[in-house]
């Protein structure tokens, strides 16, 4: 229900606190500052704000206490930080959406990033909430429209799942995400841009993703040059305006791009809070962040909407055992492989399909369908064991009948894997049936 224009101001005074706490810094270095005074009163995780003596305001976040004072990361650069700064301490602070956000462009706090003002939501909500009750939560859905061929079909999208999205830079994982977020059938897309370079920010939402996925969209965003507090912030955040329209009985499409920045975020405030380093660099605490991240989305309970997720990882090298990956896929209900080497040869989007799954599988298809899944995959995976003599003219027709249907459908599959036409579920699967009447040598 929407707020009245009574309420939103209530819910801007409420913020305003009626008093200040106040410490000071007794001591710098290692990236973090001890703080004296607050000991009493701060709790992990609150917000502080640093008052500089040439009026700078440094916001930051308690990582440590002790009897004797807290330990504090900055948000930014320390530097005119002196020995008996004041230190104000802010609490939690938390999120508070409201519906008027859709179409919005906000930070890891709330506040708006596209130069328009922007009210708060009546209540503020946490950003590190629990999932809903596992017991209690519905199961997954009815199967999405996606736009796009290769999802309609062979990767199929239920409401409610959580696939990941992997992939190395520069192979198309952005442009994809874009096409969901226009496409896939949703009542609200959340998009988290997690460390994401500044110069982007706008093109993406102005020529990517355009004024029609715009227009459902919230964008929470924190770029790349901002503090591992904020970065790691911005996921949360996102997740709690998801949170909101999911309680409302909304179906939400939540994006996050990526996983992998969050947990580098993680791994630079934990590191600077004193935890050891393991997994590759990661604290062992990063597990435990990214699966509580992503159990957050999915279905809600009965009466709520559903989060579907997308979640992006950055995968140097395609090398799909690294940490972060290999935490994501254990906890997901799907993933997607986006392979370089096939958007080398221009075919986008550059899913292999061989390396992908959907988890929904095979509730979310009929039996025919998943008849022509099967079908589907075994002449992709004919293919790609015959590939190298294929191409080296050493395959000799006939040596192989799976490998001569194979060799006969493979360009026509891998251009259906990349069409990216308004068709429905159906038309799309009556035109991968066409193709594999083909397997045969049959023409009809």
């Amino acid at each position: 229900m929407a707020q009245t224009a009574f309420e939103h101001l209530q819910a801007e005074i409420a913020a305003l606190g009626s008093a200040r706490s106040l410490g000071r810094v007794v001591q710098t270095g290692a990236g973090t500052l001890e703080v004296v005074g607050l000991s009493s009163r701060a709790a992990l995780g609150d917000r502080v704000r640093l008052l500089l003596p040439d009026g700078r305001r440094i916001g930051g976040e308690v990582l440590a206490l002790r009897a004797g004072g807290v330990t504090i990361l900055a948000d930014g650069a320390a530097e005119g930080v002196t020995i008996g700064a004041r230190v104000e301490l802010l609490g939690p602070v938390g999120i508070a959406p409201d519906d008027s956000w859709k179409g919005r462009i906000v930070d890891a706090f709330g506040a708006p990033l596209d130069g328009r003002p922007l009210m708060r939501g009546a209540v503020e909500r946490s950003l590190r909430a629990a999932p809903p009750p596992a017991a209690l939560r519905k199961r997954l859905g009815e199967r999405l429209e996606t736009g796009l061929a290769a999802f309609n079909t062979l990767l199929p999208i239920v409401r409610g799942q959580r696939i990941g999205l992997f992939a190395g830079s520069g192979v198309g994982k952005s442009s994809l995400l874009a096409k969901f977020a226009r496409a896939l059938s949703a009542d609200v897309v959340v998009i988290a841009l997690v460390g994401e370079r500044g110069r982007e920010l706008r093109e993406f939402v102005e020529t990517v993703l355009g004024p029609e996925g715009m227009a459902r969209s919230v964008v929470v965003a924190a770029t790349s040059d901002q503090s591992p507090l904020v970065r790691r912030r911005c996921a949360w955040a996102a997740m709690a305006v998801a949170e909101h329209f999911r309680e409302q009985g909304q179906h939400v499409l939540f994006l996050a791009d990526s996983v992998t920045r969050f947990a580098e975020a993680h791994r630079e405030v934990a590191l600077a809070a004193g935890e050891s380093a393991s997994l590759k660099g990661y604290p062992p605490s990063v597990s435990q962040q990214i699966m509580a991240l992503a159990e957050r989305a999915g279905p809600g309970l009965e009466g709520q909407g559903d989060i579907t997720g997308i979640f992006s990882v950055l995968v140097p090298g395609s090398d799909m055992e690294e940490p972060v990956a290999d935490i994501l896929r254990g906890v997901l209900d799907g993933h997607v492989v986006l392979d370089r080497a096939i958007a080398e040869r221009g075919r986008y989007p550059a899913v292999n399909l061989l390396r992908s799954v959907s988890r929904s599988l095979p509730h979310a298809a009929s039996l025919p369908e998943n008849q022509m899944i099967r079908q589907a995959r075994a002449h992709l995976g004919a293919y790609d064991r015959a590939e190298m003599m294929i191409q080296a003219g050493l395959y000799s027709a006939g040596s192989d009948p799976q490998v001569d249907a194979a060799i006969r459908v493979w360009a026509d599959l891998d251009a259906f894997i990349a069409m990216d036409e308004p068709e429905n579920t159906e038309a799309s699967f009556a035109r991968l049936f066409e193709i594999l009447s083909r397997a045969s040598g049959d023409s009809g």
